[in-house]
């Protein structure tokens, strides 16, 4: 609390909260994604926002894993806002997040499951089986304590009354139960901008260019228990998007 501003408050007009973040799609899902590694570019992100994405007629977007991972991103984007409407107009956001998130994640894969190139056993719940994490320390806790971790963490984030509080250990409590094999990262984000906007906050995109020091700063706050740089850098982007705005 000592580093973030003070939250503004549910915006009188909710509405055209969520067309400015609308408005900022593009770069959303283009730093969004290409954290995680994917190759996509700003023209492929508006061709699938715009609907022109073919798998039954051209071979590429069946069988790109960019092509895929942009459309699911999209699809779930729109449940993302659809969430923060009701946020916005004054519903529990933890809450709302609970019962979102499952659909949330099985939008972000149901194109890669359409291609063929996930099982849809996959989407059903959370893992069911260990995850460890490429260049991270961190391991996740074992499957079988999932269900209850997670459950744990909305109970928790229900009862805090912060929203800067809410958005910052959201996304890093995410993280680090790591519930689903993949899609993590990008849901940890939506939970965090979710949270954000239950306070008044702009939607904030983390940017691939600030990469390495967002995930040194959760992997400082999993491993040394030490969430001051994770707060920190949370914050100062949000004060940048509030200055944007």
């Amino acid at each position: 609390m000592e580093v973030f501003p003070q939250a503004p408050g549910l915006p009188a007009d909710g509405q055209a909260y969520l067309n400015a973040v609308d408005s900022l799609y593009q770069s959303d899902a283009y730093h969004s994604l290409s954290i995680e590694g994917y190759r996509v570019t700003p023209e492929l992100i508006n061709r699938v926002r715009a609907g022109d994405w073919a798998p039954d007629r051209h071979a590429a977007d069946r069988e790109s894993r960019d092509a895929l991972a942009a459309r699911g991103y999209w699809q779930t984007f729109q449940l993302v806002l659809e969430t923060m409407g009701r946020v916005l107009a004054g519903q529990d956001p933890s809450g709302q997040i609970r019962d979102a998130h499952r659909d949330w994640y099985r939008a972000l894969f149901q194109a890669s499951v359409a291609a063929g190139l996930v099982d849809p056993a996959a989407l059903a719940g959370y893992r069911t089986e260990a995850v460890f994490l490429r260049g991270s320390r961190h391991v996740p806790p074992r499957w079988e304590a999932v269900s209850d971790a997670m459950s744990a963490l909305f109970d928790l984030l229900e009862q805090e009354p912060e929203p800067a509080v809410r958005s910052v250990l959201g996304h890093w409590l995410f993280g680090y139960i790591h519930p689903y094999p993949d899609g993590n990262g990008r849901m940890a984000r939506f939970v965090m901008n979710t949270m954000l906007a239950s306070g008044g906050y702009p939607w904030t995109v983390i940017r691939v260019e600030d990469r390495d020091t967002y995930l040194a700063a959760l992997e400082m706050a999993s491993n040394k228990g030490d969430l001051g740089p994770f707060a920190l850098f949370v914050a100062e982007r949000v004060q940048r998007s509030s200055q944007q705005v």
